[in-house]
């Protein structure tokens, strides 16, 4: 891939979860460019090797790991691998996380008489076990892999934690409040992991992309024919560039928040990278 501009990572080891999905692989393959010794870690060790085996093609250094974020002995299983093959973690990308159909209301508003229906999801019958997995794979998905990852940070210089959060975050969206209160955690989060890294010279921020294509999202941004949902025109109506973002738009924030030259005094900060849609009130 052609990244927007060039930093140094060369010999830094940076550790990727939830690599084996869309966003998070164009991060790794990212960071690979610019000399970094890349561990992709996801639960889906197919998607992530396909990856691994792309950006080692290209002469990047890269490997794949098979790992559930939520299982802290399968993350220190990786982190002894991933310290063998490579030497112990420079920088950590908390990208693991998701929505799952089961904390996903039917409709975004809630009408008289929903409660006796038997064939839609209201706000009453959300499944609490999947409202729990949603925000325990987006919350605790980041919480764990820092906890065994930043470890090796202690005592290092230029160490860098970059999360993912969301628009959710800032405004929550209609039909998914399991994982918009999860990512307003991420964000919460960024901030107290910065305070409390602070004086470790561990520096922690979050991205929050805006409007992206995934395959976690598809469904709910088109019908089977491949058409645009009703829900998808909102979404461009409300971001003022009108259009969905390009996965390799992250690309520069990332970069700009892994840089010590650029971002030596940054931490603590969510940055939205999505096309305006935060700053638009819709009138």
């Amino acid at each position: 891939m052609k990244i927007p501009f060039q930093i140094d990572l060369k010999d830094k080891v940076v550790v990727v979860t939830g690599a084996g999905g869309v966003l998070c692989s164009m991060f790794a393959s990212a960071i690979a460019e610019c000399g970094a010794k890349v561990a992709l870690l996801d639960i889906n060790i197919e998607n992530a090797q396909n990856y691994a085996n792309e950006i080692t093609k290209s002469g990047n250094i890269a490997k794949a790991y098979q790992v559930d974020v939520l299982n802290k002995e399968s993350l220190e299983v990786a982190r002894a691998q991933v310290t063998a093959d490579f030497g112990t973690c420079d920088i950590l990308i908390n990208g693991a996380g998701g929505n799952n159909p089961r904390a996903t209301t039917t409709n975004e508003y809630y009408f008289e008489g929903d409660l006796d229906k038997t064939d839609i999801t209201t706000f009453f019958n959300l499944d609490p076990k999947g409202v729990e997995f949603v925000f325990n794979l987006n919350f605790l998905g980041t919480l764990i892999p820092t906890q065994v990852f930043a470890q090796d940070m202690l005592g290092k210089e230029d160490t860098s934690i970059v999360n993912i959060s969301s628009m959710n975050a800032f405004t929550p969206l209609t039909k998914i409040p399991a994982y918009s209160g999860a990512k307003a955690a991420i964000s919460n989060f960024t901030q107290w992991l910065a305070v409390h890294f602070a004086k470790s010279g561990i520096r922690v921020n979050a991205i929050a992309p805006g409007f992206f294509v995934t395959k976690q999202n598809r469904d709910l941004l088109f019908n089977e024919d491949g058409e645009p949902t009703d829900r998808t025109a909102k979404i461009l109506n409300s971001t003022p560039m009108g259009r969905f973002g390009e996965s390799e738009e992250l690309v520069g924030t990332l970069l700009f928040l892994l840089s010590k030259p650029a971002a030596s005094f940054v931490t603590g900060v969510v940055i939205p990278v999505d096309g305006g849609f935060s700053a638009y009130s819709g009138v």
